[in-house]
């Protein structure tokens, strides 16, 4: 792996939806999750991270070092036992005395005089073959249990909430279908009825936020894990397509890159430098085309450089 990123970021994305549910919240009857005092549309972190997820298996297809952690189909106690084999531990997650375990191979270490830690390697071999435990962190349950620090590793590159630039319409429609389920059903009628609920047209805006410090001093995310990234946000519609989600697409991306570690300006300066309006004349957004999306430059703060993508 390349060398830990020495630069902190942050980043805006825009992506639009179009007669599609975005994220469905399961406690609303999958309805398009909707803050109720303003009518603006929410997708969660949650939902986007799983997004980028998939483009990186999709593009990686689990190769050294760009594994997923949090998968389908995968208990996470799998993966775990794989950190705990590195210090001599087997089947971890099923052990009953897994706490004197590490106790013996604390000890191991301390007379093998290595300057080294159980929570040290753990971690560092996690990270190295999980791309998402480096980027986003993870709670480890296994090693939680065994009450060590690498349990809850705090990951460089954080989401927030996206929120549409504008209140959106949750529109319930009705489809039918000639398949029917039983025997017992087809006597009595030719097709189903059912419904699915739609955004006829949504802007987003999600802003995040990538540590340099935390990269160094926790995951060693690189300049690698960073332009995959970029590409995993641009592309990460792409190849996750539903027909529940409708057209999908991520329409432009913004980054801020400071010179230092830790930061030239404070997060919220660069963020606010980004409006996004409708045009004149249009009342009931229906394309991107009717936004109008700036970024004022001239007013960037010393240290900061910014650079669009679409």
């Amino acid at each position: 792996m390349s060398e830990p990123i020495k630069n902190r970021y942050e980043f805006v994305v825009f992506f639009d939806v179009e007669n599609g549910n975005p994220n469905g919240d399961p406690d609303a009857g999958n309805m398009p999750r909707i803050d109720p005092e303003t009518g603006l549309g929410l997708v969660t972190d949650v939902c986007l991270k799983r997004k980028i997820r998939n483009y990186v298996e999709t593009v990686k297809e689990d190769g050294s070092g760009y594994r997923i952690y949090i998968k389908k189909d995968v208990p996470l106690n799998r993966s775990d036992n794989e950190g705990f084999e590195q210090i001599g531990i087997k089947d971890a997650a099923e052990s009953k005395d897994l706490k004197n375990q590490i106790k013996e191979a604390k000890k191991r270490l301390e007379e093998a005089k290595k300057d080294d830690s159980v929570d040290r390697i753990i971690r560092d071999y996690m990270c190295s073959q999980f791309y998402d435990i480096r980027t986003f962190g993870a709670v480890m349950t296994t090693m939680v249990k065994g009450a060590l620090n690498c349990g809850q590793v705090r990951g460089p590159v954080q989401l927030s909430f996206a929120r549409s630039v504008d209140p959106i319409v949750s529109q319930e429609i009705s489809i039918t279908r000639v398949a029917i389920s039983t025997e017992a059903d087809a006597e009595k009628k030719s097709n189903e009825m059912g419904s699915k609920y739609i955004v006829p047209y949504g802007l987003y805006r999600c802003e995040g936020y990538v540590s340099a410090n935390l990269a160094r001093k926790s995951t060693g995310f690189s300049e690698d894990d960073l332009k995959l990234l970029w590409d995993a946000i641009i592309n990460m519609f792409e190849y996750d397509r539903s027909a529940a989600r409708g057209q999908m697409a991520v329409r432009r991306l913004i980054i801020f890159r400071h010179d230092s570690e830790l930061g030239n300006a404070p997060a919220h300066k660069l963020f606010d430098l980004v409006k996004a309006h409708k045009k004149d004349g249009v009342t009931a957004p229906r394309s991107f085309d009717d936004y109008e999306i700036t970024v004022d430059e001239t007013d960037l703060p010393s240290g900061v450089a910014c650079e669009q993508r679409d």
